[in-house]
C-alpha cells in the first residue's frame, strides 16, 4: 500500500526517503521485520485467547508415540492463523498490491489456512482427530490449486505459460497444453498436505519451511530480474520479483511463530498453518517455474510424504511395517531420538537441500 500511494504520489522521484520504498529489497526487508514485530506482539495475547476458547488444547492422537498424550497435551493449536495475519498485515503496508503473482500467491496461501481452519475447527469441536473428510478436504484444495494454475499460467509470457521447466537444462521445455493448470494443482496440493504431514513435533515444520521460503525469495528476485536471469540462463517470469516481499513477509511471520513454538511449543500452528504454508511454498514454485526444484529444496516434505506412502501401501500388501511409525519423524522418536534432537537434525538436512537447491542455478 505504501509502494502504491508513493508510485503514484511522487513520479519525480526527489523526496529520497520515500523512493526507498520503490525498491523491492528495502521493502523486503521492512516486510519481514513488520511481520515479525507483530507476530511477537499480538503472540502472547494470541495464545492466552486460544487457550480461553480452546479449553483443552488441540485433541492428540491416540496412535502416536505415547509421550506426546501426556507431554503435549493442552497445547493450544491454530497458531498458523497468527502466521497468516502477520503476513497479510505486513503484505498490506509494503507489498504492490498492483501484481497479480503476489495477489495469486497470497489468495492461495488464505485459502488453504480457511480449510486448516475449518479442519482444525472440527476436530476441537467434536473433541478427537477426525477433522474434515478426506474428499471435502482434498477437493477444496484441489479448487484452489487448479484455479491459481490457471491464474499464474495467465500472468506468464505466452513461451512458458504451458511449459514445464528442468532445473538442469537452459533450454528444456516439457509442454503440457492444458493440462499444465492440473500439474500446478498437484504441486501446490501435494505440498500443502506434505507440510501437513511433517508438522509432527515441536518447530519440526515451521523451520524446512522459512528455509525453503529464503531459498525460493532468492529465486524470486534472480527470476523476476531480466539481467540475472539472463546470466544464470533461467527462464525470466516478469513480475515474479515482487514475490520477493511476499516470502520475506512469510519468513517474519514465521519467526514470530517459532519464538512461541519452539520446545516446548506454547502453540501448534495446526492445519491452518501447516496446509496454508505448504500451498504458499507450491504457489511461489509454480509461479517462478521451478516446481522440480521445490522438489529438491523441500525434500525434507517430500520424504516425509513418501514414508507415509510406502508405510500404508507396504502394510496393505503384506501385514507388516517398513518403519515404526509413520510420518518418518515419528520413526526415529520410537528408535529413542529426543524431540530436539530429531527437530534439529531435520533442520540441518533442510538447510543442505536448500543449498542443493540454489546449486541449480548453476548447474546448467
Amino acid at each position: 500500500m505504501l509502494y502504491m500511494l508513493v508510485s503514484h504520489a511522487f513520479h519525480d522521484g526527489h523526496i529520497t526517503m520515500l523512493n526507498l520504498l520503490r525498491y523491492i529489497s528495502f521493502r523486503a526487508g521492512c516486510a519481514c521485520l513488520t511481520a515479525l514485530a507483530l507476530s511477537l506482539m499480538l503472540g502472547k495475547p494470541f495464545i492466552a485467547a486460544l487457550r480461553r476458547i480452546q479449553r483443552g488444547g488441540q485433541p492428540i492422537r491416540a496412535l502416536g508415540p505415547e509421550r506426546h498424550l501426556v507431554e503435549k497435551a493442552g497445547t493450544p493449536t491454530m497458531g498458523g492463523v497468527l502466521i497468516l495475519i502477520a503476513l497479510s498485515v505486513s503484505m498490506l503496508v509494503w507489498g504492490d498490491l498492483e501484481n497479480g503473482f503476489v495477489w495469486a500467491v497470497w489468495l492461495t496461501t488464505l485459502g488453504f489456512g480457511a480449510i486448516g481452519f475449518a479442519d482444525d475447527y472440527r476436530k476441537l469441536a467434536r473433541r478427537n482427530t477426525d477433522g474434515l473428510s478426506k474428499r471435502t478436504r482434498l477437493g477444496s484444495e484441489f479448487g484452489i490449486s487448479l484455479l491459481c494454475g490457471w491464474w499464474l499460467q495467465a500472468l506468464m509470457p505466452p513461451e512458458l505459460a504451458y511449459n514445464l521447466a528442468f532445473p538442469f537444462a537452459k533450454d528444456l521445455l516439457l509442454p503440457l497444453g492444458i493440462l499444465y493448470p492440473v500439474f500446478a494443482m498437484v504441486t501446490i496440493t501435494g505440498f500443502g498436505n506434505a507440510v501437513n504431514f511433517t508438522d509432527g513435533l515441536d518447530g519440526l515444520a515451521i523451520g524446512p519451511v522459512l528455509v525453503a521460503t529464503l531459498v525460493f525469495a532468492i529465486l524470486c528476485y534472480l527470476v523476476g530480474n531480466h539481467g540475472f536471469a539472463d546470466y544464470l540462463q533461467v527462464h525470466a517470469v516478469p513480475g515474479t520479483g515482487e514475490l520477493v516481499v511476499f516470502c520475506a513477509a512469510l519468513v517474519g511471520a514465521g519467526l514470530g511463530f517459532l519464538w512461541f513454538n519452539a520446545p516446548p511449543a506454547s502453540v501448534f500452528m495446526g492445519d491452518t498453518g501447516s496446509l496454508s504454508l505448504g500451498g504458499a511454498l507450491g504457489s511461489l514454485a509454480v509461479a517462478i517455474k521451478h516446481e522440480l526444484v521445490l522438489c529438491i529444496v523441500g525434500g525434507l516434505f517430500v520424504v516425509e510424504t513418501l514414508s507415509v506412502i510406502i508405510q500404508v501401501l507396504w502394510y496393505k500388501r503384506t501385514g507388516r511395517r517398513v518403519f515404526l511409525m509413520a510420518p518418518i519423524h515419528h520413526h526415529f522418536e520410537k528408535k529413542g531420538w529426543a524431540e530436539p534432537k530429531i527437530v534439529i537434525r531435520f533442520w540441518i538436512v533442510s538447510f543442505v537441500l536448500g543449498l542443493c537447491g540454489l546449486a541449480t542455478l548453476k548447474l546448467r
